[in-house]
């Protein structure tokens, strides 16, 4: 069923567990996403960049709506960092039904200013919101942010930014950053950070940058041709402990990706005189799979829907 991001996040945050929230830029990784969603009778939600929207347009969005409205299980397709008010309504206009206005790199008052806009015209459609207070490190699509420029969620200023944008979830800076280099060694994540906003709020918290980047995949990638550097994820115990103080959406990109490359590398390598798109689609959409029940497990999120 498609409902709202407030719909599946509200009950997460009550229920001391975490909803993954899954990058999409195709129909297998959708299917991949839903399907397992569907298995494990977990909510989810499915979310699209402006990058996904510009290359997958309606079309993928489609694939989506179409797949969330016949699960048994309720599943969102919000817009992740969507960069300006015209963003965010171009995607409910598309059917979104959650949406993110990203004006973390402005002052708080802009912050505040571009987020109010979006909160009230998206309340006016029924739509719910995210916002973000905070800057994280590392790379995603078109998000850009230098360790220098990073900086951490400040508690109080996170209750004035809610009380002052009425935002339904926050996304804050903990110490989790996007892309597959979140430094060496395991990332350090300010759980007291975490539980002081946690403590101070009641809206859903958001964690973005938070793929694990598993060691085994980070290997067959190599294995298969790939080039990586020192990629390091977030740890399992990190999440969990997360998600028990506040954390209710948790953004996964990188492990699908690095997944899907995985195999169908592995498929050509394997047989280089394949041409058969089902044969090397099929097995990336299987190995995402085995990504996505991975994760779904560790938020605690199984049998919630």
């Amino acid at each position: 069923m498609l409902v709202t991001g407030n719909d599946i996040l509200v009950p997460a945050r009550a229920g001391k567990y975490g909803v993954a929230s899954f990058n999409t830029n195709n129909m297998e990784i959708t299917q991949a996403i839903i399907h397992t969603a569907e298995k494990l009778r977990s909510p989810v939600m499915v979310q699209m960049s402006e990058g996904a929207i510009k290359y997958g347009g309606q079309d993928l969005a489609n694939i989506v709506i179409d797949l969330a409205q016949r699960a048994t299980v309720p599943v969102a397709l919000h817009l992740d960092h969507g960069s300006s008010y015209e963003s965010a309504l171009k995607a409910i206009k598309m059917g979104f039904t959650s949406v993110m206005i990203d004006a973390s790199h402005h002052q708080f008052e802009e912050n505040v200013k571009e987020t109010r806009r979006v909160v009230e015209a998206a309340h006016a459609m029924g739509i719910s919101v995210e916002s973000e207070l905070g800057r994280l490190g590392g790379i995603e699509e078109h998000i850009v942010v230098d360790e220098k420029d990073a900086f951490l969620t400040d508690p109080e200023e996170a209750v004035q930014f809610i009380e002052q944008t009425g935002t339904d979830y926050l996304a804050i800076a903990i110490g989790t950053s996007h892309g597959a280099y979140k430094g060496k060694g395991r990332p350090f994540i300010d759980h007291a950070r975490i539980e002081k906003i946690a403590q101070l709020t009641s809206i859903p918290l958001v964690a973005h940058g938070s793929s694990g980047v598993p060691a085994e995949i980070v290997e067959r990638f190599r294995t298969g041709g790939g080039v990586i550097g020192d990629a390091a994820g977030i740890a399992d115990e990190d999440l969990q402990r997360a998600t028990g103080h506040g954390i209710a959406k948790v953004n996964v990109d990188t492990d699908l990706r690095l997944a899907s490359t995985v195999a169908i590398r592995e498929a050509l390598n394997a047989n280089p005189k394949e041409f058969d798109p089902r044969k090397i689609f099929g097995p990336a959409r299987d190995l995402m799979s085995q990504i996505v029940e991975h994760k779904l497990t560790v938020l605690g999120s199984v049998g919630k829907a």
